[in-house]
């Protein structure tokens, strides 16, 4: 006998989305066979759920960062809705996404777009280094490299390797020899006492890399 108790409005709403986890583990469980899709592959990493959006635009709306993104937050949940990976992995949304959570904290179906977004960026990593774009890899790569070095980031060294690895030799040419003539930057910054701590705990995600096949391209 069927049951008569009818479904709330986000009972239904999950139910169309193929919203709850268990339908969402269910949907993965039967296309194990096949590629994973996108959308599945997204929830699989971060537990998110990106069916639960629908478009409200209030993450993009609330983003600091939305003026100079071609791809906009609404717009990269979206591409993995529409299982567009190539495009959402490039997209520069994810890259320019400062992780400040407004849009989480806006979505009113908590869809977490920062969560997927982190996301999104691993998986970018791991399939192509170089999806980042030029400017946010190199700053990614010298500040990573300064803290494993000394444990601590010298905004000089930061600052020249920058600019060597994104092809901008010249640009604080002229200001940087005032900065430190005032005092404002320090030409040399001491390591700090426990860097080797710092180093092993580098050594040790590098083992992780290699053992599930993600290079650490330079």
């Amino acid at each position: 006998m069927e049951s008569s108790r009818q479904l709330s409005n986000e009972e239904q709403a999950t139910a169309v989305a193929g919203g709850s986890s268990a339908a969402s583990g269910a949907h993965v469980a039967r296309t194990a066979s096949e590629p994973m899709s996108l959308i599945d592959e997204v929830f699989a990493r971060s537990g998110v759920n990106v069916r639960l959006c629908y478009q409200c635009g209030k993450c993009s709306a609330g983003c600091p960062m939305v003026g100079e993104m071609a791809v906009r937050p609404h717009m990269v949940m979206h591409l993995v809705q529409r299982n567009y990976r190539e495009e959402a992995l490039s997209s520069d949304g994810i890259w320019l996404c400062l992780t400040c959570e407004t849009c989480s904290a806006r979505c009113p179906k908590g869809a977490d777009p920062a969560r997927v977004f982190d996301t999104l960026r691993e998986m970018a990593q791991e399939t192509n280094p170089r999806l980042a774009p030029r400017a946010i890899g190199a700053f990614n790569r010298t500040f990573l490299d300064q803290i494993r070095s000394s444990g601590r980031m010298s905004e000089v060294g930061l600052a020249m390797q920058f600019n060597l690895r994104s092809g901008r030799l010249l640009q604080d040419a002229t200001s940087m020899p005032a900065l430190v003539s005032r005092g404002k930057l320090k030409v040399k910054t001491p390591p700090m006492r426990d860097v080797d701590e710092v180093r092993r705990i580098f050594a040790n995600v590098e083992a992780v890399q290699r053992t599930y096949g993600q290079g650490d391209e330079r």
